[in-house]
């Protein structure tokens, strides 16, 4: 039989320090999947908040209103399937984990304020800081509402 004995006193910083900075990873990726969703879910109710199948003026469809070319970024399906919304919704997360990853290079900050205005106006164009007010004025409303639900979610005890 194998006997195990405890770590030397030298080693309880350590196993302590990993437990602690693990503990930290984790929250702070539970507080990004609910900022992503918070995020994500302004984006729909901004964009096509009755689930409408009619595509948009400039041939957007499902409940983000995705442009084929955004389609095709992330996904082979058929643009006509954006408008089932499990699928819309994965690829939703992949476009905004792609612009996440722009703002992260430029150094921007990632917030629902800047996660939007890259949706709408394009991440080029928030990076180099020339969106048109337009674009300005819906990352306010998917800011405002993204605000709105994590206050919710906190008053209900979520994280």
């Amino acid at each position: 039989m194998k006997t195990y004995t405890l770590p030397t006193t030298n080693a309880w910083p350590r196993v302590a320090l990993t437990a602690v900075l693990l503990a930290f990873f984790f929250c702070m990726n539970l507080a990004s999947a609910s900022e992503r969703w918070e995020t994500l879910q302004a984006i729909h109710w901004v964009e096509n908040p009755h689930n409408s199948p009619k595509a948009g003026p400039c041939g957007e469809l499902g409940a983000y209103q995705f442009r084929e070319q955004t389609w095709r970024m992330h996904t082979q399906m058929p643009f006509k399937r954006a408008l089932e919304r499990s699928l819309a919704d994965a690829v939703a997360v992949k476009h905004y984990e792609w612009i996440k990853r722009g703002l992260i290079r430029a150094g921007m900050p990632v917030s629902p304020y800047h996660v939007a205005l890259a949706w709408n106006g394009g991440l080029a164009a928030t990076v180099r800081g020339r969106v048109p007010a337009a674009a300005h004025n819906y990352a306010e409303r998917v800011n405002n509402l993204a605000v709105q639900l994590g206050q919710t979610r906190l008053a209900q005890g979520g994280r």
